[in-house]
């Protein structure tokens, strides 16, 4: 994934096709001078569909495509000749994406599988033709069905990447180095904050063949939960990781602190990531005794596993290794099915995408006259003035 290609907020426009309207024809042929009504019905209009791509890994397609429109239904016509249904617009996506509504914020939907599709815009109904509304006391009905309008709405799609482990932990905690140490991933690393603007993903191999897939996401600082650093943009990635290892330098002042304020900002960013399984690891172990180890672990988180490690002599690594995969392996960590997607709020936004100008193309013209309000469409009709006037 190059750094600008990782693309995993978009803001886009869809409208799903109008229905087309009911035909008023009436049947012509030589010597049946009164046919009688023969209008077909309208086609239906397209819909707006998503698709889950397990080939895809960013929004980067539909950054540059902020306008999705589907299909029109075409009109019916004569001899109950029913119009041709609009064409539904697919939008690929990649799996674990979320949708938003962009004017509320609401969740809206989400794909979770590859070939997985959603129904996220409707198609209106096709209208239905004068030959529908023939009764015994009204054989001319001269009115028919317009089809049902388009819906029109701005979305906001965001990207969660799937993943096993998810590491958390303040900028230059070391988390690149481990992904780089145990996988083939080559993420940026420097001795500066924020080195990683961008998700990183890694293959892990274990024993047997074995492997699991590890994210890296940017560093996180206190407050990041209200906008302040990058990781708040970046959070919505490991909303869906099985387990989380949160990642603490051995030379930090206080331990217990830290890890108090990594949990805490995730709480306040999404409180369903306080449930998920988590490991603490102890990183830049190297510069450590052994009585030192032993005096440290007096004074660190209860209830969840420590391990001490170093990313560049590979000391704590199988050991680390292990635990993940004892912790990902346990029924009882399995992601779940129904994974609770907060609201977006103005700290969720990203501001780039929120200033994006859409010019919004018109509504086609329809000038046939049908009822006079929509609204009453499926309820009452146009009152017979011309009875039997053929």
């Amino acid at each position: 994934m190059a750094e600008s290609n990782f693309i995993d907020y978009v803001k886009i426009m869809c409208r799903s096709g109008k229905g087309g309207a009911g035909s008023r024809h009436f049947h012509r042929a030589k010597y049946v001078p009164k046919g009688g009504p023969d209008g077909g019905d309208g086609g239906r209009g397209g819909h707006i569909i998503l698709r889950g791509n397990r080939h895809l890994w960013t929004l980067l397609h539909l950054k540059y495509q902020r306008h999705v429109f589907a299909g029109n239904g075409a009109p019916g016509t004569g001899g109950r000749s029913f119009g041709k249904d609009g064409d539904d617009k697919i939008i690929e996506v990649p799996v674990g994406t979320a949708v938003f509504d962009a004017e509320s914020g609401k969740f809206l939907c989400e794909v979770t599988n590859d070939g997985e599709e959603v129904k996220l815009l409707k198609g209106g109904k096709g209208g239905l033709g004068n030959w529908h509304f023939a009764t015994s006391t009204n054989r001319t009905p001269r009115y028919a069905q317009p089809g049902e309008p388009a819906i029109e709405k701005t979305v906001i799609l965001e990207l969660k990447l799937l993943a096993d482990v998810g590491l958390v932990g303040f900028p230059n905690a070391g988390k690149s180095t481990l992904l780089s140490a145990i996988s083939a991933a080559k993420p940026k690393i420097a001795d500066y904050p924020f080195t990683t603007l961008q998700p990183n993903l890694g293959i892990v191999s274990y024993h047997d063949e074995k492997s699991f897939v590890m994210a890296d996401i940017p560093g996180i600082i206190e407050g990041a939960s209200e906008g302040k650093g990058l990781g708040l943009r970046f959070l919505r990635h490991i909303e869906r990781n099985a387990v989380l290892l949160f990642m603490i330098p051995a030379d930090t002042n206080n331990i217990i602190d830290d890890y108090n304020i990594l949990l805490r900002e995730l709480e306040q960013f999404n409180p369903d990531l306080v449930d998920k399984p988590r490991v603490l690891a102890i990183t830049k172990s190297d510069m450590l005794d052994d009585e030192l180890i032993d005096e440290m672990r007096q004074h660190l988180p209860d209830g969840v596993p420590v391990v001490f490690i170093s990313a560049v002599t590979g000391y704590g690594i199988s050991e680390l290794k292990d635990i993940l995969w004892a912790t990902i392996t346990d029924e009882n960590n399995r992601i779940p099915i129904d994974i609770t997607h907060r609201d977006l709020d103005i700290r969720h936004r990203e501001k780039d995408e929120d200033d994006f100008i859409f010019e919004n193309e018109p509504l086609p013209d329809d000038d046939t006259d049908y009822f006079e309000d929509e609204e009453d469409w499926d309820d009452e009709y146009w009152a017979d003035d011309h009875k039997d006037d053929e």
